[in-house]
Formats: structure tokens, C-alpha cells, sequence
């Protein structure tokens, strides 16, 4: 009696076979390094790391600012797509568990009782009964898995389980980058913003004292209108910029996913953080790229579908199910445990496909096809992140002589804006050439505000396009 269970258990250790295709890691379409984007004429090198490269280096300790760390840790905790994301990887888990659960062989136990009424016309000797069974047992129930269907199956829900966990690493990435890029271009708005009201501020007392010397006769009503039409243009600027800090601070709310439990502080990176922040080795190879989460992620998912033209290639072949149950059968409750009451029962069955309408056929085609969505998808990641790569290698060589040059700008307009000044204390310069200078060095120092934004984001890119923000 113990002869059908043994052998189901025996079966569930048999290896089956697989008709799923040999897995082959398509080559990456791409160079096998970077582009090396050298500066331009007359600009210095980019700096080289000395040490870990950004591809290695965990946030905390890529960036600098405390302040940006602890806005960081609290996204990692508080954001509702990372926190999604942590969920989908639960689900993924559970449906991975449900389908190896289907290799092993499963027990059940039972426990039955039923009370019928026979009819006369069915009853011994033409007379009605009240009968009475009760049963108890173990059942189980299993497929022998010779052609790796259920193989097959249970390889493809674990890859799309991998996939799933390598996508949250993916939007763990994504996350620490935003917020990092929100902090800093809040606090771009915040230097901005300080420019314009210091410039209004400058501004209202020129037109005050225009408004006094146009009151004894020694301006004219022509400079006080000029005057006035810069102050209320550095109004309206000053305004536009605190309108724009606040939908910044918006904005990195919704990435942390909190309120900041303090008030914005801090201040833009220095050109020493900068550099920092973008040196990375030169010549890096580009199958680098391979420890990218969201291209790990685009491969479990082409691993999945190549194990799913196994289980679709299996429907063709015979299916083999074994059920066998062992237990006791009485009349009488208190007598299931008595001698001779022992029932046992083996049912194999066989299933061959004879005639579906094609829908094996169809099956595997659709798994074929879909294995071949998967590598066109893997390739396309390969080359995004290439792209992402080399777009902010190119940005890096070539934004810092940028930068100075903004500021060599700002700098001559700073003192093109002393000289006039000079000059029209003397009497030799007239007003409206001091008030175009005052113009043109704020437009100066706003625009080199947004070139180290901009140098500081770019560097913020290298860093996630390369991987890194997982530690």
C-alpha cells in the first residue's frame, strides 16, 4: 500500500529534461569602450580618479553635503515608487513560490463522513435503508515533469522574480540622482533668488536718489523712468525666481515623499565638490555597463522568455500524472482504525495532444516572438545606457571650461561695471552706460549660476548612468 507514494516521492526526484533553448547572453551593440570626448581647444584636461571611481562608490559617500545625505535616506524610506517598486518584488517572490511548489509532489489529508438513503427499488431485498461511510486518508497528486514543462515554468517565474528585484535597485538609483538634482537645483533657485533681491535692493536705492537729484534739478525725468524701469524689473525677476525656488522645494517634497524636517539649507556644490563628483577613470570599458540593475533586469526578463519556449515546446509531448491516496474506510466512525478497514488507491494518467486547433503551435509561437521582444528590449537598454554614459563623459570635458568661462564673463563684467562707475563720478560716462553695465553683470552672474547647475547635474548623471547610488 505504500508502494504508490513511494513511488510519487521517487518520481519528484527524477531531473527532468528541458526543451527550453540553450541560453546565450546576446553580444552588446555597442563599442567596446566610451567615447573619449577631449576638451576643447584651449581647455584643460578632466580631472582622473584617484582611488574608487563614481561606478563603485556608494552615495553617502559620493556626496558631500549632509544635508543632501539625510534627504536621500528619507526618499529610501518614504518614496511611493521605491515603495512600489519593494512591493512588486513581494509579488514577484510569491508568484515564483507558487509555481516551484508545483515540482514537488503534493499531500493532503482528508477526513469525509456521509449519511444517504437508498431507495427500495435499490435496497437488498427491495427495502429502504439509511446507510452511513466515513473515510480517511493521505492523497497525493503529481506530474512526472519529463519534458520540463513545469521546469520550464518554475525557471521563468524565478527570473521574472530577479528582474523585478533588479528593477527596484534600478529605481533606487533613479531616486538618489533626483533628489540629488532637485536638492541642488532648489538651491541654484536659492543663490538666484539672493542675486535678484540684492539687485533690487541695489536698484531701488539708485532710483531713490535719481527721484532726489531729479527734485533740485540734477537729473532728469527720462533717467528716473530708466532707473524705475530696472527696479521693477529686478522686482519682477527677483519674483519669478522665488516663484521658481518654491515649485523646486515642491518638487523634492514629492521625491523624499516627506516634509523636510528642516528648512532649506546649505549651498550649491564648489567646483572642488564638482570635480570630485565627475572624476572617473579614462578609457572605461563599456561592459561596464553589464552591472547597470536595469540592464540586469532587461536580461532576467529575456531569461524568462527563453525558459518559456520550454514549457511551450513541452505542450506537445505526452503529460504523465500520477494520484495515489492511502487511508481507512468504515461504516461506522469509532471503526476507521479497525483491522481490514484500510483502503488504497493508484491512478496514472496519460494525456496526449491529439488535436488543440493549433493552440500549441500557437503558444510557442507567441513564446518565440516574445523571447524576441526580450533581446531587441535588452539590446535597446545596452544602448540608452551607453548613450547616457557618453552623453555625460561628453558633458564632463567640456562644461567646466564652460563654467570658467562664464565666470572670466562675469568677472570682466564686474569691473567693466567699477570702470564706468569711475568714469561717471568723474563726468566722462553717462548714466544709462552704467545702468546697461549693471545689467549685463546680472545677467552674467545668473547665467554662471545655471552653468554650475548644469555641471553639478551632468555630474550627478555620470554617476547613476554608471550605477552607482546602491551602498
Amino acid at each position: 500500500m505504500k508502494t504508490p507514494l513511494l513511488t510519487i516521492l521517487a518520481a519528484a526526484l527524477l531531473s527532468a529534461c528541458s526543451l527550453a533553448p540553450t541560453y546565450q547572453r546576446p553580444a552588446a551593440p555597442v563599442a567596446a569602450a566610451f567615447p573619449d570626448n577631449a576638451p576643447a581647444a584651449g581647455a584643460a584636461a578632466a580631472p582622473t580618479a584617484d582611488g574608487k571611481a563614481a561606478v563603485d562608490t556608494g552615495w553617502r559617500d559620493f556626496f558631500a553635503d549632509e544635508r543632501l545625505r539625510q534627504l536621500i535616506a528619507s526618499a529610501l524610506d518614504n518614496n511611493r515608487d521605491l515603495r512600489t517598486a519593494a512591493l512588486r518584488i513581494e509579488e514577484a517572490r510569491a508568484a515564483y513560490n507558487i509555481t516551484r511548489a508545483d515540482r514537488l509532489p503534493n499531500l493532503n489529508g482528508t477526513l469525509s463522513g456521509t449519511r444517504a438513503r437508498t431507495a427500495a427499488s435499490q435496497g437488498p431485498g427491495g427495502i429502504s435503508g439509511v446507510g452511513e461511510r466515513y473515510d480517511v486518508g493521505i492523497s497525493s497528486a503529481f506530474e512526472l515533469d519529463f519534458f520540463g514543462r513545469v521546469r520550464s515554468l518554475s525557471e521563468a517565474a524565478l527570473a521574472s522574480y530577479l528582474a523585478t528585484d533588479e528593477a527596484r535597485r534600478a529605481a533606487q538609483i533613479s531616486l538618489v540622482a533626483e533628489v540629488a538634482k532637485a536638492y541642488f537645483t532648489e538651491r541654484a533657485y536659492a543663490e538666484q533668488l539672493a542675486l535678484a533681491q540684492s539687485t533690487y535692493e541695489a536698484r531701488r536705492r539708485t532710483y531713490d536718489l535719481t527721484r532726489q537729484r531729479m527734485d533740485v534739478g540734477a537729473s532728469s525725468l527720462l533717467d528716473l523712468r530708466l532707473n524705475e524701469t530696472l527696479m521693477e524689473t529686478a522686482r519682477a525677476q527677483a519674483l519669478a525666481t522665488a516663484r521658481q525656488r518654491a515649485q523646486a522645494e515642491n518638487a523634492l517634497t514629492l521625491l523624499v515623499g516627506a516634509p523636510p524636517a528642516q528648512a532649506a539649507s546649505g549651498a550649491m556644490a564648489d567646483d572642488r565638490q564638482i570635480d570630485a563628483m565627475s572624476a572617473v577613470p579614462a578609457g572605461l570599458p563599456s561592459d561596464l555597463l553589464t552591472r547597470r540593475p536595469d540592464i540586469r533586469a532587461a536580461e532576467q526578463r529575456l531569461r524568462a522568455a527563453n525558459a518559456n519556449i520550454g514549457a511551450a515546446r513541452a505542450a506537445f509531448f505526452p503529460r504523465i500524472s500520477l494520484t495515489a491516496a492511502l487511508g481507512s474506510s468504515s461504516p461506522e466512525f469509532s471503526g476507521l482504525f479497525d483491522s481490514g478497514t484500510k483502503t488504497w488507491s493508484f491512478m496514472p494518467q496519460l494525456t496526449v495532444p491529439i488535436f488543440d486547433a493549433g493552440r500549441n503551435r500557437a503558444n510557442l509561437n507567441l513564446a518565440e516572438v516574445r523571447k524576441n521582444i526580450a533581446v531587441a528590449d535588452y539590446e535597446r537598454t545596452i544602448q540608452v545606457a551607453f548613450r547616457e554614459v557618453a552623453d555625460a563623459l561628453a558633458a564632463r570635458s567640456y562644461l567646466a571650461d564652460q563654467v570658467a568661462a562664464q565666470r572670466a564673463i562675469q568677472e570682466a563684467q564686474a569691473e567693466r561695471l567699477r570702470l564706468l562707475q569711475l568714469r561717471f563720478e568723474n563726468g566722462v560716462a553717462s548714466t544709462l552706460d552704467v545702468l546697461d553695465a549693471q545689467r549685463e553683470l546680472f545677467d552674467a552672474q545668473q547665467q554662471l549660476v545655471q552653468a554650475r547647475l548644469l555641471r553639478t547635474t551632468s555630474a550627478i548623471d555620470l554617476y547613476r548612468a554608471l550605477g552607482g547610488g546602491l551602498q
